[in-house]
């Protein structure tokens, strides 16, 4: 029931913010290549997806906020198993134009966990991802592509040494307006 409380208020945010001046809602897509910082794990990156809708709030012709809410399928591949971590994350990114098609990004994420899939019992999976996102948009017209790094602040699990979330995304996505 809070996740989808979680998703409703984003949705309203959307709405809200796409009436507001300069503001334009898309769609995005993409591939995750996600693995862990730091802790004890011995584990291999995993390769996953994330989708989602993305705001615009142009503030300037040269600044605008960025908030998305994106569901993310993260994890680590394991010797024995695989650790898969679903997420609705919430990045709230500063977009500085550096040239006329490319933008800086970065700023907060926050990560609500929505589904996890274990079989061997490494831990306990927090339900709450903190982090950082930085990285690079091009943007043609209504179309758009994104690098980014997303660097988790806090533990992934709940035992002493663990490890947080890295994931490098590749995104493409349009503007509906």
């Amino acid at each position: 029931m809070k996740k989808l409380f979680l998703v409703a208020v984003a949705l309203i945010g959307f709405n809200a913010a796409t009436h507001a001046q300069g503001a334009h809602l898309g769609f995005k897509a993409g591939l995750n290549f996600a693995d862990f910082n730091g802790g004890d794990l011995n584990a291999d990156s995993r390769t996953g997806f994330h989708v989602g809708l993305v705001a615009e709030l142009r503030l300037s012709d040269n600044f605008a906020i960025q908030p998305e809410a994106i569901y993310s399928s993260q994890g680590v591949e394991l010797t024995s198993d695989d650790l898969k971590i679903d997420y609705l994350n919430i990045p709230v990114l500063a977009d500085i134009k550096l040239f006329k098609a490319v933008s800086l990004q970065a700023g907060p994420q926050f990560g609500f966990k929505v589904n996890e899939d274990q079989v061997q019992n490494i831990g306990d999976v927090k339900d709450l991802d903190v982090g950082g996102a930085v990285g690079l948009e091009v943007k043609i017209l209504k179309f758009f592509a994104q690098a980014r790094y997303n660097f988790g602040l806090t533990d992934v699990l709940e035992s002493a040494n663990s490890p947080k979330n890295a994931v490098f995304q590749l995104s493409a996505g349009f503007n509906f307006f």
